[in-house]
């Protein structure tokens, strides 16, 4: 099920809140355009990304992890993060959130 994201972001939910009422995990996958970025979060969610294609870069407090084709990482929950895409390349990759991604559960931050 398509999630509307902002700034070109598309999100398509297989199992998750609004997909399958599911509240335990959420699995999307995103494509992410070139100059695509959301504000941070600090999430009640443990998130497991894998990228697929391109790269994304994501922002913790003290620290910059650029994420290419074939890597992973598990965010822990409540733990300030930002993503974003500043490549010339689209990205694709899979989320997995545990529990599911749900708006007031990502504790978004201006």
């Amino acid at each position: 099920m398509p999630i509307p994201a902002e700034r070109g972001k598309v999100i398509l939910e297989h199992f998750g809140w609004l997909a399958t009422a599911e509240n335990s995990i959420s699995i999307a996958f995103m494509t992410a355009p070139p100059g695509w970025y959301e504000t941070g979060q600090l999430p009640d969610f443990d998130e497991y990304i894998l990228i697929q294609s391109g790269k994304i870069l994501i922002e913790f407090e003290d620290e910059e992890i650029e994420l290419r084709a074939g890597q992973s990482i598990h965010v822990l929950k409540q733990n300030l993060v930002r993503y974003s895409n500043p490549f010339r390349e689209p990205a694709t990759y899979w989320a997995v959130c545990l529990p599911a991604f749900r708006p007031e559960l990502a504790g978004r931050v201006p």
